[in-house]
């Protein structure tokens, strides 16, 4: 698939969000090729068509304190947190044909969604961590022995996998993805305290955890891109 990159830098929830709905409505009429959007946001929580509202552990006061606003929005999942020093990528994507239930086939969605948690085990892989899918979640993970590597993890939660990297998406009716993946490179990790990340008790882990030197960002998103173009170019 061949596909055109725009790097957002540090852009808004809302803004980007809306300008999902505007390249999505170009892709499907032709006007505008495959685009992955890479960005970074201000510190966020959204909450996905799954979310509940229990998750969000931190009250109207600290929410306040640090600065971070709430979002419910129409991708799969529960409640994720986005903030600067982690890489988000909004896949643009047309998947196929919606059927009569106006949804893209599971298959197709499934497969998709394998093919995003592909992209970025591909990546890490080159930066240097090993990483991996669980049965049954949707993600990327690092497993016990990688995470026993990170100084700030309690010792209790490096005796489990931890996620590295969040993906909630959506197929509009026309059969254009939205949404995508968050990838955490060097975020302030402080902020998954404020929620139940995804409606789940396992620990999360950035790359600032596993390596010296932080890869820096642009270098992760070179390797993402170059794993994306690999991915979604197989049959």
């Amino acid at each position: 698939m061949n596909f055109i990159v725009e790097d957002l830098g540090l852009i808004e929830y809302e803004k980007a969000w809306k300008l999902q709905d505007r390249y999505a409505a170009e892709i499907a009429d032709g006007s505008r090729p495959p685009t992955l959007l890479l960005l970074e946001h201000p510190h966020v929580y959204t909450f996905g068509r799954k979310g509940h509202a229990e998750n969000l552990l931190w009250g109207e006061e600290q929410l306040k304190q640090k600065r971070i606003s709430i979002h419910w929005v129409d991708r799969g999942g529960d409640v994720t947190y986005h903030g600067p020093g982690q890489l988000v990528g909004y896949p643009l994507l047309p998947l196929g044909k919606i059927n009569t239930d106006n949804k893209l086939p599971q298959a197709d969605y499934v497969g998709y969604i394998r093919r995003l948690e592909k992209t970025l085990i591909v990546a890490l892989a080159r930066l240097g961590v090993v990483t991996g899918q669980r049965s049954g979640l949707t993600g990327v993970w690092v497993q016990a022995d990688v995470h026993s590597r990170c100084p700030r993890c309690r010792p209790e939660d490096k005796e489990k996998p931890a996620k590295i990297a969040a993906i909630g998406v959506k197929v509009d009716a026309q059969g254009i993805s939205r949404h995508g993946f968050a990838l955490n490179v060097n975020p302030d990790m402080d902020y998954w305290d404020g929620i139940i990340a995804c409606g789940l008790s396992e620990p999360v882990v950035a790359l600032a955890d596993l390596l010296t030197p932080v890869p820096a960002m642009q270098n992760v998103k070179g390797e993402v891109i170059n794993a994306f173009h690999e991915v979604f170019s197989e049959r």
